[in-house]
C-alpha cells in the first residue's frame, strides 16, 4: 500500500479592509472605464440630436406609441438608449430630463425599464455568444426582457 501525498494549498486570509479596498478599486475602475462614458456619449448623442432637429422629428413620430406608456415620444430614446446600453439609458433619460424634455413623472416610469431590458446589445455578445446558447433562442431572451419592461412602463403609469 502506498501512500499518496496530495498538497494542499492554504490561502492566506485576507482582512476585511483588503476585501473592501479591492472591491472599491474594482467598482472606481468600473465607473471610469465603462459607466462615465457611456453616460457622456449619450448626453452627445443628444445634444447632436437636439442640433439637428432628429429628436423633435422622433418624439413626433413616436408621441402615439409612447402615449400608451403616458411618456412623451421622445422617451423611445431613452429606451433605445438602455438597449444598447444602461448607462446610455441613465445618460439619456439625465439629458432629456434636464432639457425639460422628461418630467419626473416620465423617468420614474422609465427608470425601471432600462434596468428590465438595459445592455442587451452588450450581452449578447458577452453572455449568449459565449455561453453556447443557441441563436434561436435569442429573440425570446431579448423579447422576454422588452414585454417584461413594456409591462412594467404600462402598469406604472397608474401608480406615479
Amino acid at each position: 500500500m502506498s501512500a499518496t501525498n496530495t498538497a494542499t494549498t492554504v490561502k492566506p486570509k485576507r482582512s476585511v479592509a483588503d476585501v473592501f479596498v479591492e472591491g472599491a478599486v474594482q467598482g472606481w475602475n468600473i465607473g471610469v472605464k465603462s459607466t462615465i462614458p457611456n453616460v457622456v456619449m449619450a448626453y452627445a448623442v443628444i445634444a447632436v440630436l437636439k442640433l439637428t432637429g432628429a429628436l423633435d422629428f422622433i418624439s413626433m413620430v413616436f408621441d402615439p406609441i409612447m402615449g400608451l406608456f403616458s411618456l412623451p415620444g421622445v422617451a423611445i430614446a431613452v429606451l433605445v438608449g438602455a438597449w444598447l446600453s444602461m448607462g446610455g439609458g441613465v445618460g439619456i433619460a439625465a439629458s432629456l430630463a434636464t432639457a425639460g424634455m422628461l418630467s419626473n413623472e416620465d423617468v420614474t416610469i422609465l427608470l425601471p425599464a432600462i434596468f428590465l431590458m438595459g445592455a442587451q446589445l452588450q450581452y449578447w455578445g458577452r453572455v449568449l455568444g459565449t455561453s453556447g446558447v443557441q441563436a434561436k433562442f435569442y429573440p425570446m431572451y431579448f423579447g422576454i426582457s422588452i414585454m417584461n419592461a413594456l409591462l412594467c412602463m404600462f402598469l406604472l403609469q397608474f401608480f406615479v
